[in-house]
């Protein structure tokens, strides 16, 4: 087992530069994502002066007057991008206690007609704060960086459980579908303000999360919830649906969860979701005999449905968590209530 911070491991991408340890990497990634899900990466790559440059512009960026974040509010995107405010975004039906700006991969409309799937709607541009100019370059180049990593790590996962490292390739080769979140969670002395956000699984492939040192992040285990301990310039890597339902269940998405902070500390994270081509489908691996014993189909939560069809998993998670949205651009939905 590779070496524990707390109760997490943590594994370091740069073996795989090396052949006399990229078998030992191996090993450590399939046992860690089997056994534990949650992991910290080093050796990933990314330059500490890009790390220091997105940590500043996610603080200036919630820094911003209230009025100028509310200007690209999410309820004004069909696309569930721009920023929402603290307690408007819903998980496990309560409010969650920060506020963020979601940015996606800066694409144009999908072509629609009465007959499109609205899941079709996911896809179009971001909003973007005028008063910060550079934040936007900033950001794609950020989201391009994450993405090559995020990638290389998927392939490794690949090889690590005796597929071929580009298995799943045919999902990320498209249009790119990735989302970067920027996240600030106030602290807060209200009983009633402690989810900062609540249980959930991520519904992409892999989420890359950057950390401050303000702690409240915990992963669910068969031991109960567990803190995730800030470790510095090192990525937090859990895995999606997506790879829970292509393994069938071997791998699984990990449950986790933010406790607001205490004190007068505010927490800041940044979060980068890989995730597959909305127009896909998820395939399910041919695992070899003994791990496919091991694979006991995804689990089943029926407040948390799973689907093959990557647009409808997507839109799934977007319709209960933002209602403003929902209710606006997705009438039909909302109407039905179904939506949880």
């Amino acid at each position: 087992m590779p070496k524990l911070v707390g109760n997490l491991p943590i594994i370091d991408l740069s073996e795989l530069d090396n052949n006399e340890s990229s078998a030992h990497f191996y090993e450590n990634l399939r046992i860690t994502a089997r056994e534990i899900g949650f992991f910290y990466l080093r050796g990933h790559g990314i330059d500490l002066a890009k790390i220091r440059a997105i940590e500043k512009q996610t603080r200036a960026f919630f820094e911003l007057p209230q009025a100028q974040k509310d200007a690209i509010d999410m309820k004004n995107s069909p696309h569930f991008r721009g920023y929402t405010a603290i307690k408007t975004e819903i998980t496990r039906k309560k409010l969650d206690y920060r506020e963020q700006i979601d940015i996606g991969a800066e694409l144009p409309v999908f072509a629609t007609n009465p007959t499109s799937p609205a899941w079709h709607k996911l896809q179009g541009p971001n909003l973007w704060p005028e008063s910060l100019p550079e934040f936007k370059p900033l950001i794609l180049d950020w989201q391009a960086s994450l993405r090559e990593l995020s990638i290389r790590l998927l392939r490794a996962f690949m090889h690590a459980l005796g597929q071929p490292a580009n298995a799943l390739d045919h999902l990320i080769d498209g249009t790119p579908a990735h989302l970067l979140k920027l996240i600030h969670y106030p602290s807060s002395d209200n009983s009633e303000d402690t989810q900062g956000v609540g249980a959930h699984k991520d519904n992409g492939i892999l989420t890359l999360l950057l950390q401050d040192t303000v702690g409240g992040l915990q992963v669910e285990t068969s031991a109960g919830w567990i803190d995730v301990a800030p470790v510095a310039d090192a990525f937090i890597i859990n895995i999606g649906e997506t790879l829970e339902l292509a393994t069938n269940g071997y791998l699984r998405a990990n449950v986790h969860r933010v406790i607001t902070p205490k004190h007068g500390q505010d927490r800041y994270s940044i979060a980068y979701f890989l995730s597959p081509d909305l127009t896909s489908t998820i395939p399910l691996l041919p695992l070899d005999k003994e791990l496919a014993k091991l694979a006991l189909g995804p689990e089943s939560d029926p407040d948390n449905p799973l689907f093959r069809s990557v647009g409808d998993n997507a839109l799934k998670g977007r319709l209960r968590s933002h209602l403003e949205v929902t209710k606006r651009f997705y009438p039909e939905q909302y109407a039905q209530g179904n939506i949880y």
